[in-house]
């Protein structure tokens, strides 16, 4: 399969078409879940219902004698390494001895019809013997990576505000549930038809538990439902291959929705302390900062996810005196890992919360406070790093404060329920009702940290096409839903002049473009692209394309990108350059609040942010309303209730997400301040908004309420019934 983009000169800073975008209105788009080939069967999981529990013996009998059953397959049967993960092959392809969270993979089963495949799953008997779950992360005594950052030695300030803050588990919540079509191959390999953000780590994770050379292990990319994260980590890639291997059929897997919450990781629920000391007029001395992540059962991503907590966990502000702690735990709960804003959510949600203490001890506006402690470029970070390319927050904050608010509704005019707290339900009609006005700012870092090899590769080959010029772009960069496929073209238009462009579906056949995220597509795979055609350009020797094609004939040029290097932090102090590019978006939020009943209505979200240069505009707003939309979810609605290790609302009916009726109008305002380092000058521009979103909401809440509200999602109980005490304080040079 491959994607022609619109055939416009719709070139870099232009809104070209989306070629996706018609068939995925039309209901006509493939995505994983809809693969299909001759003679295929399902695959089914069989997952533990304890958090934690021995496993003294698995009966597959039953599940055998079920009609239409062809395989069942335990931890016995993995052919090679028995062992996988992202960062440590710590996750078992199947529980051994032991589970360690509800949801965990057991068994396998293949058949000829999805149902009978889940039949008999549930007809394998396993018998286990439960043992007590650690599932408050206080009480873990296995830690995943502990990350200090010190900084100066003047811990005493005129004006001291501390503060408790946590944030739950929130999901990826995509659309499009895990999938993928696994094809055994004739040269003993296997092709895996996969949606996924990473297809050369899936590989390098897969073919050791396959028994196979990497070689004989190709990855496709399918049509993937969503990402944000989620799919970094392998789901059910290896078990549809070794079903497939056992078979020697095709072997399709599609998790349903409640499958899919314990299929894949989720933003890691954090606990965290904060103390800020600053001048009497607002100005920064200290802070301190205690950061505690659950990571759940395995490592996953966690020791990155630590390293942006702890390296981002003071925000975009200037500061001599540090001292942060951040840890990530083991525990039973459900695997945590990557999602949207990667350790830098969490704890933006709680510095923000203490900008807006300390603006209230200081008798400051929360945008003057937030002012008058904005880096610039030339600024450091708290782990030394120096800001060196324009970071103009002051600026930022400048703008959107002078953004016109909201006006109420005219008294005498007949009042609109769809714009009340609790909608139609005619909860209210307006009393009881309490308008609020909330700030944030977030800092992110953008493209991989700490020393990683973070690069891209592009393949791209110009002919002559029925006597056109026709560019063809072969990455293995995923399409998640950003994107990215426009932008590739775009790239290739404006680089070589030439209108028709396709982008060949990204797979293994090609060098590495690495993961699609930590908003770093556009600038490694966008720089690969680059670089790519300007070699191509280089052989045109001046002609124009159709000349230089019709004398030289088709010229392909391969190139990998690399952005600079950046190093890991310092294990015991965290200085160093562990981060290529950061990015800056700052958030106001107008509420109305029920405070009866504690519901809550989003009036209006307006935001600015740096994105250095604008590469598609329409598709830009698009990820920062997106980015938004998540950061409102994780105030107001989102999280996954885990109680004793037992995930109690996995579906969209109990889980729940913004929809078009919560999200509210935006206001944006776009700058552009080029990165000098970076392709074209652009800044990784979809996760900034996910931090700063949150706490702008919360903020608003409060000035709503007058509560403190120190944990997210803020639930309509934490409103309506009064705050029950508050661990917030704020003292003159002592601590509250």
């Amino acid at each position: 399969m491959t994607e022609t983009a619109y055939t416009t000169r719709s070139g870099v800073g232009e809104s070209a078409r989306r070629p996706d975008a018609t068939l995925k209105v039309t209901g006509e788009f493939a995505y994983a879940s809809d693969l299909w080939l001759e003679g295929m069967v399902w695959g089914a999981t069989l997952r533990s219902p304890h958090p934690s529990a021995w496993i003294r013996s698995i009966d597959v009998g039953p599940a055998l004698r079920i009609p239409g059953v062809l395989t069942v397959l335990t931890h016995e049967d993995v052919p090679g390494a028995k062992f996988y993960g992202l960062e440590h092959k710590d996750q078992p392809v199947l529980a051994i001895d032991q589970v360690r969270y509800q949801g965990e993979p057991v068994a396998l089963v293949a058949a000829d019809h999805p149902e009978t495949a889940r039949r008999a799953a549930e007809a394998v008997v396993v018998e286990y013997e439960i043992r007590d779950a650690v599932t408050d992360p206080r009480d873990s005594k296995e830690i995943v990576r502990y990350q200090p950052v010190r900084r100066g030695d003047t811990f005493e300030a005129e004006v001291v505000v501390t503060g408790e803050y946590e944030v739950g588990m929130q999901d990826q919540a995509f659309l499009g549930p895990e999938s993928g079509l696994a094809v055994p191959a004739e040269d003993g390999g296997v092709d895996l038809y996969i949606a996924t953000q990473w297809l050369h780590v899936d590989r390098d994770q897969l073919a050791p538990c396959l028994g196979l050379p990497p070689e004989k292990v190709r990855l496709t990319l399918s049509g993937v439902g969503g990402a944000f994260g989620a799919r970094e980590d392998l789901s059910m890639q290896a078990h549809a291959c070794m079903l497939a291997l056992r078979l020697n059929r095709p072997v399709k897997i599609v998790y349903g929705r409640e499958e899919s919450f314990f299929g894949h990781v989720h933003r890691h629920p954090a606990r965290m302390r904060y103390e800020h000391g600053a001048t009497r007029d607002g100005r920064l001395v200290y802070v301190k900062a205690d950061i505690l992540l659950d990571g759940g059962a395995y490592c996953s991503s966690s020791p990155a996810v630590v390293g942006n907590a702890a390296s981002l966990g003071v925000g975009p502000y200037e500061v001599e005196n540090v001292r942060v702690d951040a840890t990530g735990v083991y525990t039973n709960n459900p695997p945590c890992g990557a999602m949207r804003g990667f350790g830098a959510v969490q704890a933006c949600f709680a510095y923000e919360s203490q900008m807006d203490r300390l603006a209230e001890a200081c008798g400051l506006s929360p945008v003057e406070i937030r002012v008058r402690n904005a880096v610039s470029q030339g600024s450091h970070l708290i782990t030394g790093q120096v800001i060196d390319s324009p970071a103009p927050l002051a600026e930022m904050l400048g703008a959107l404060d002078a953004m016109p608010l909201p006006g109420p509704l005219p008294p005498e005019a007949p009042v609109d329920l769809r714009a009340m707290p609790g909608g139609v339900s005619q909860t209210t009609h307006g009393e009881s009702v309490r308008r609020g006005v909330g700030y944030g700012v977030g800092i992110k870092n953008i493209c991989f940290s700490e020393g990683f090899d973070d690069y891209s590769t592009a393949r791209v080959r110009a002919e002559l096409i029925g006597g056109e010029p026709h560019v063809t772009v072969h990455t293995a960069a995923a399409e998640v839903g950003q994107g990215l496929v426009t932008i590739q073209a775009q790239i290739a238009r404006t680089e070589l002049g030439i209108a028709n462009v396709t982008v060949a579906t990204a797979d293994t056949s090609v060098g590495s473009a690495g993961s699609s995220s930590a908003s770093r597509q556009s600038y490694v795979t966008g720089g690969a692209v680059k670089a790519a055609c300007e070699a191509v350009r280089a052989r045109f020797n001046g002609l124009p394309p159709e000349q230089a094609l019709e004398k030289f004939g088709p010229i392909e040029e391969t190139r990998e990108y690399r952005h600079r290097p950046t190093y890991p932090m310092d294990p015991r102090t965290g200085q160093g350059d562990s981060h290529t590019q950061l990015a800056l978006c700052v958030h106001r939020a107008v509420v109305d609040v029920d405070v009866e009943l504690g519901l809550v209505k989003v009036v209006e979200l307006a935001a600015v942010q740096d994105v250095g240069r604008i590469l598609n505009p329409q598709a830009l707003e698009g990820q920062i309303h997106g980015g938004s939309a998540q950061g409102l979810g994780l105030a107001l609605m989102e999280e996954i209730q885990v109680r004793d290790g037992r995930v109690l609302n996995p579906s969209f009916t109990d889980y729940l997400i913004p929809t078009i009726l919560d999200m509210p109008p935006m206001r944006l305002q776009i700058l552009e301040n080029a990165d000098p380092a970076a392709p074209y000058g652009l800044r990784g521009a979809g996760e900034p908004p996910t931090l700063s979103s949150t706490p702008a909401i919360a903020a608003a809440v409060r000035a709503a309420t007058g509560l403190r509200l120190t944990r997210v999602p803020i639930r309509p109980e934490d409103i309506a019934l009064f705050n029950r005490g508050s661990t917030m304080g704020v003292s003159d040079g002592r601590r509250a």
